[in-house]
């Protein structure tokens, strides 16, 4: 092979590389799982933000399925209604309460129903929705949530945002007793941060200020707004009232 092919050769392989590894980067930055920004130079990464939160990301009926006979607990805290169900049937007629942070529910199906507008304010209608079918410990009543809808034969769920699949007295099992205590019984108490304060008190809330940690937060909390002040995320300040 003469010197000409042989620099024509090394040059092609040398380009070939050069994708490859751009290839390779654009992959890896698009599929890794990047530490959030924030603005504040003040800002880490906590041990919370650590903690491994386990995804099923449903996409069939039958996936859904497939959680009947387990437990799973509230993450989306104060905005699912749920309803009485007898007879085959979902009450959607009568809100039997809201799901409220870290509470477990027992899941004992999942069935298609249609669903009147009035129960689509959280989860699209479509042409039904699909609910959960659950039991609460230590009792026998059955009750549907709804988990996502099916729309001309596509599913779409909201399963790995509303729930926990692991217990999370367990994930975050570094918290204090008494910080679990208020969360159980829904309620704010100084020293909580933001991400305790939202599981205790739910997720509808409002703020004027984006600085994480340090602002004051009001929770809509079940109809009985609270207002809550941090700094340096923890909970400095909490009184009744305010306005979303």
């Amino acid at each position: 092979m003469d010197s000409g092919k042989k620099w024509a050769l090394g040059g092609t392989l040398i380009l070939i590389a050069a994708v490859g590894i751009r290839v390779g980067l654009i992959y890896r930055e698009r599929h890794e799982a990047v530490a959030p920004t924030q603005t504040s130079s003040t800002w880490t990464v906590s041990d919370d933000d650590m903690v491994f939160l386990k995804k099923t990301r449903p996409s069939t009926l039958q996936d859904v399925k497939d959680l009947s006979g387990k437990p799973l607990w509230i993450s989306a805290g104060g905005q699912m209604d749920y309803f009485p169900y007898a007879a085959h049937k979902v009450d959607y007629a009568h809100s039997a309460g809201i799901l409220l942070g870290a509470d477990r529910i027992d899941i004992k199906d999942a069935i298609e129903a249609v669903a009147p507008k009035a129960a689509t304010f959280r989860i699209p209608g479509g042409d039904r929705h699909v609910l959960f079918i659950f039991t609460k410990p230590g009792s026998q009543a059955e009750y549907a949530v709804p988990i996502g809808y099916r729309d001309k034969g596509q599913y779409t769920f909201y399963v790995d945002e509303i729930f926990f699949y692991q217990d999370p007295h367990n994930l975050y099992k570094k918290w204090p007793s008494d910080t679990w205590k208020a969360i159980d019984e829904h309620r704010a108490i100084p020293g909580m941060n933001e991400r305790q304060a939202q599981l205790s008190l739910g997720q509808v809330s409002s703020s004027q200020s984006t600085d994480y940690g340090n602002r004051s937060v009001v929770y809509e909390h079940q109809g009985h707004p609270v207002t809550v002040t941090f700094e340096k995320d923890k909970a400095t300040a909490i009184r009744e009232g305010g306005s979303l």
